[in-house]
């Protein structure tokens, strides 16, 4: 039996629940296997198709997700990463149909895009289908609520781009920088070795607010959350040559065993670094945010 319009909203919204409550306890990445295990009211609802890109399950008037698969038959295009244009199905089959009628209600839905480990995809959500190409046989969907409201996606003026660039900067691209960092160093901390993800960050070095703080692996370390708070905070640095330093003033003071052993002896200790040189931290990142701390 189909499920009525307002159950499919409510289950929409803890779909994104759950998918935050998973991201929230570690998980950056996810395989179809991951997706099929999402329950609502006991009943099993997949997030994906099993194969295909397009996901409608059959209680749903609408598509629930949509997927890119690397190297795919289709030709999904990201566009500066505030769009994706995204190919219509193949075969029509009523596949295309809730893919259409997603434009046309603004139902939300999950944007699934390749990690960078295999067979894994980083969740966007919720994402919105914002125009449909006949024409072109495909859509172009918003990967932000507020990107649905341009008159023409794909041919934004300047004032539009800009303030759409600092919004992809700010959340679109998190997702991916996360599995790209977390995977470039092992899910461990770089300071203190932690392996536990759940407890790890991919913290910025140049932050995501400054026009220079790109969602690169580059400009991006895996820290536990109290070194991430810390290097926030500016309690501890990290040099170009890749050193911890910590704050002069915090090394004298005496204040239990957390700051002890958990930041006073950091103090000195060189960065555990990614295998790949090119995914290490950049220098002059690390260059720029140190001056700060230094000051």
């Amino acid at each position: 039996m189909a499920f009525t319009q307002a159950e499919q909203a409510l289950i929409r919204e803890d779909i994104f629940r759950w998918l935050d409550e998973l991201q929230l306890a570690g998980q950056y990445d996810f395989s179809r296997e991951d997706l099929s295990k999402y329950t609502w009211r006991g009943q099993s609802i997949r997030l994906v198709d099993p194969q295909g890109g397009i996901w409608n399950p059959r209680d749903f008037d609408t598509t629930l997700s949509i997927l890119t698969t690397p190297n795919g038959p289709y030709d999904d295009k990201p566009e500066d990463g505030m769009f994706v244009r995204y190919a219509y199905a193949k075969a029509e089959k009523g596949t295309n149909t809730k893919l259409k009628r997603a434009f046309v209600t603004q139902e939300p839905l999950i944007y699934f895009a390749p990690s960078t480990r295999s067979n894994r995809y980083v969740a966007h959500y919720p994402v919105y289908v914002s125009q449909d190409d006949e024409e072109n046989r495909e859509v172009v969907v918003a990967l932000d609520a507020q990107f649905k409201l341009f008159a023409d996606p794909l041919q934004l003026g300047a004032d539009e781009r800009e303030w759409a660039e600092r919004t992809v900067m700010a959340r679109v691209h998190q997702p991916l920088f996360r599995a790209k960092v977390m995977t470039a160093y092992e899910e461990t901390c770089a300071i203190c070795s932690l392996r536990h993800k759940q407890l790890l960050d991919a913290a910025h070095i140049i932050p995501d607010s400054h026009e220079r703080g790109v969602a690169l692996v580059t400009n991006g370390i895996s820290l536990c959350k109290i070194h991430h708070a810390a290097y926030d905070g500016n309690f501890i640095g990290i040099s170009p040559d890749y050193k911890v330093v910590v704050n002069s003033e915090l090394l004298l003071e005496v204040d239990g065993p957390m700051l002890k052993h958990g930041i006073q002896e950091m103090h000195g200790r060189t960065l555990v670094l990614p295998k790949k040189e090119n995914e290490w931290p950049e220098r002059e990142n690390l260059a720029f945010r140190f001056e700060t701390f230094a000051a």
